[in-house]
């Protein structure tokens, strides 16, 4: 690995894993790419039913297998279509960053938004404040684990 990839605010491209609710984040990043609205391709979305399928040990994985950034994306809180569904995931989010606390990762590369379906600017606007944070954290510990052994 190059010195200008583990050096934060360098060339440094973070990878960054979205869970997103089918019915809101999901759809309000489709809408944001129908609006033609700009924002870093940094991201890769999985779809889920619910953000209350999101188990910490998915959060810890995708941690483990080279992102540097992860967030959640569900429902505004009041609005989940399986009625908490979200509120679950909010909980999963904030148990999961006080682990990564502990062995000493960032809390801050993990992240859980609100958003509904008609909020394209939204997302778009969470995925650009989601890779600028990343970028200056640079790259997750974890890979400079993998590169090191």
């Amino acid at each position: 690995m190059s010195n200008e990839q583990t050096t934060p605010g360098s060339n440094f491209e973070p990878k960054i894993l979205a869970f997103c609710c089918q019915f809101c984040a999901y759809s309000a990043a489709d809408l944001a790419g129908s609006m033609r609205l700009q924002y870093p391709p940094n991201v890769r979305i999985i779809r889920l039913l619910c953000t209350g399928k999101v188990d910490p040990l998915h959060l810890l994985r995708a941690f483990q297998e080279g992102w540097d950034g992860v967030f959640v994306a569900g429902c505004l809180e009041g609005e989940c279509h399986f009625m908490q569904g979200n509120l679950h995931a909010k909980q999963w989010v904030n148990y999961v960053k006080k682990l990564l606390k502990e062995i000493w990762i960032e809390p801050e590369r993990l992240e859980m938004f609100n958003m509904s379906a008609a909020m394209g600017t939204r997302f778009a606007d969470t995925v650009r404040e989601m890779t600028e944070r990343i970028k200056k954290l640079g790259p997750s510990p974890f890979n400079k684990l993998k590169v090191s052994s």
